[in-house]
């Protein structure tokens, strides 16, 4: 069980990830953003990811918070879960065809989940060995934290016209064009299309 000055933070943690799930839910419900510049493979794994994201912090913080139990279970536990999933996104992502604007962001996603999951195992491992270290207790609640903040930016990419990413932001400082501009431009030529087409049809009977 999580005592002291740990205990305030595992509550707000699990507090914060419970909002976050319902408001994924949420998100999932009514998206029709960003997430459909990506192929549906990717779409469905990095909603998946959001939504592991989230309940990782959640699951860990509310067994920690039970009395008697060593968070180093659920932590491990959650982390073999948590890198089982990265690898099934890695096979995803090989079957892709080979684009790159599309794969590379996917592969920013799972090494960030293979980063936080493994070391979520170690630390997980090194609390039920010494289950009043403090030190691993801290990192432990720093990678909950970073799992949440994976989550969001998951999340936000269900809804969002703009990619908050450091790497997309420098890419539209240099001159490259939003994604979701891209799209804009693909779509309005079918819509002009459409309103075209009959004008020429009446043209012809005339």
């Amino acid at each position: 069980m999580v005592v002291g000055d740990y205990r305030g933070l595992f509550v707000v943690i699990a507090t914060s990830a419970a909002t976050l799930i319902g408001l994924l839910f949420v998100a999932m419900s009514v998206s029709k953003g960003r997430s459909q510049a990506h192929p549906q493979v990717i779409r469905e794994f990095r909603a998946a990811a959001a939504l592991l994201a989230f309940t990782n912090p959640f699951t860990v913080s509310m067994f920690g918070l039970v009395p008697g139990t060593n968070i180093g279970y659920p932590a491990a536990i959650v982390g073999v879960i948590g890198l089982t999933f990265a690898a099934a996104g890695i096979r995803a992502t090989i079957s892709l065809p080979s684009r790159l604007r599309h794969v590379r962001p996917q592969i920013a996603l799972i090494v960030a989940l293979l980063v936080i999951f493994g070391l979520q195992i170690v630390f997980g491992v090194e609390l039920i060995v010494q289950p009043h270290h403090s030190g691993d207790l801290a990192t432990v609640g720093d990678l909950l934290v970073a799992s949440i903040l994976v989550g969001i930016g998951r999340a936000w990419e269900l809804v969002g016209d703009w990619d908050t990413g450091l790497v997309s932001s420098i890419g539209f400082l240099i001159g490259h064009t939003p994604p979701s501009q891209g799209i804009a431009d693909q779509e309005q030529p079918q819509a002009s299309e459409s309103i075209t087409e009959p004008e020429s049809a009446g043209g012809r009977e005339q």
